[in-house]
């Protein structure tokens, strides 16, 4: 029999949040401990399951032994897989020997892979997950920043190629994703600011007041300490999972949780998915890209871009090409990898603009060449 999913104690307990989509819904639950009680809370609502761990090689060795043992005795533990850590092992690369890998394992369709890492591990995971055997369940426990915000809600999987990031996937939604944010400790300044992006995109794209209280208290949440670290996970993960439920599949207004993407993408790109820049921290000069283009088009007021700025760099992240270490972009390099995203339709690249600071909307109706000379410009 299963230990209690949930502690008594409400100030203990995990927050909560559902992810509301018919008979695909699921819990995200986030607070401390929360790979210490693994089992317990997975075999509460998957009960009779084995599972596979998938991680990586960083993680693995900071975590993985706390949750080998915090899934036993409550759910059977088929083994895990441990990866090399970075970009570049989201690829055709590593897909193929970890699905056979997953195999030998002896999953079957009512098995689980449990995605244990962050947003690489997530997404090539779950794409695992969702092409073994025609689709096995998988539960995600992010332990990265940007994946407990971001990545590990709303069943976005997929791999890079050298065409682009994530340009082959499927949308194959978790049962359950378990944020501890205890975890979050081990990871370095600079990681933890790559997430931090994904909590500040939240409020630049629909919630004005969510980012003045994040230029009030990212100190805290910097700090790990409990109370505005869990208020800055709860909020940013209601906020994906509301736009979830209304467009799964990216066919509306999901768009919008690419603010910053079809930029930060394309620098990633130009990269070569290195560590020169983090996914984060593309993000973040795609954002202060977005704003000020949206400025320069004067869709929104003046300023707008200058606060936006000043509170990334605040928690040290980047908001200009040039902050990119080891060689100088190209605009029209960078325009043709924008021309390889995901988002594109009928040619026509998507951009994700503000009319304000939580006001965000999305637009085809951008013209080239004012994207190819704003890009020189910044640049130059």
């Amino acid at each position: 029999m299963a230990e209690p999913a949930h502690s008594s104690d409400p100030a203990t307990a995990p927050r909560s949040v559902p992810v509301a989509l018919g008979d695909r819904s699921y819990e995200v639950l986030i607070g401390p401990d929360l790979i210490a009680q693994s089992g317990a809370l997975i075999a509460a609502r998957l009960p009779g399951a084995k599972c596979g761990i998938v991680t990586d090689a960083t993680v693995a060795s900071h975590h993985l032994a706390a949750l080998e043992r915090g899934l036993q005795p409550a759910v059977k533990l088929a083994g895990s897989i441990v990866l090399p850590a970075g970009e570049a092992t989201k690829s055709f690369r590593e897909l193929g020997p970890l699905c056979e890998r997953l195999l030998e394992l002896g999953l079957e369709r009512g098995d689980l892979v449990v995605a244990f890492g962050g947003g690489v591990i997530g997404d090539l995971a779950g794409f695992a997950a969702g092409i073994l055997r025609r689709g096995v369940r998988f539960v995600q426990i992010p332990t990265t920043l940007l994946a407990q915000v971001d990545s590990s809600v709303g069943g976005k999987t997929g791999i890079n190629t050298p065409q682009g990031k994530n340009l082959i996937g499927v949308f194959h939604q978790p049962s359950l994703v378990l944020a501890d944010t205890g975890a979050l400790a081990t990871l370095s300044p600079r990681e933890m600011r790559a997430g931090y992006a994904e909590v500040a995109k939240y409020g630049l794209l629909g919630d004005a007041e969510f980012f003045s209280w994040l230029e009030k208290n990212w100190q805290g949440v910097f700090a790990l300490e409990r109370a505005p670290l869990e208020h800055a996970v709860e909020t940013s993960v209601k906020a994906k999972a509301a736009i979830v439920a209304r467009d799964e599949h990216e066919t509306g207004d999901r768009a919008l949780l690419n603010l910053g993407h079809t930029f930060g993408h394309a620098l990633e790109a130009w990269t070569g998915y290195s560590e020169r820049l983090l996914h984060g921290e593309g993000v973040s000069i795609g954002m202060a890209l977005a704003l000020r283009f949206s400025e320069e088009l004067g869709l929104c007021p003046a300023g707008t871009a200058a606060r936006a700025d000043a509170h990334l760099n605040a928690v040290d992240l980047p908001t200009r090409i040039g902050h990119i270490r080891g060689g100088k972009a190209n605009a029209d390099e960078l325009v043709r990898l924008m021309g390889q995203d995901k988002k594109v339709k009928q040619g026509k690249a998507t951009f994700i603009l503000v009319r304000s600071i939580g006001d965000a909307f999305v637009t085809q109706d951008v013209d080239p060449a004012k994207v190819r000379d704003f890009l020189a410009r910044e640049i130059a």
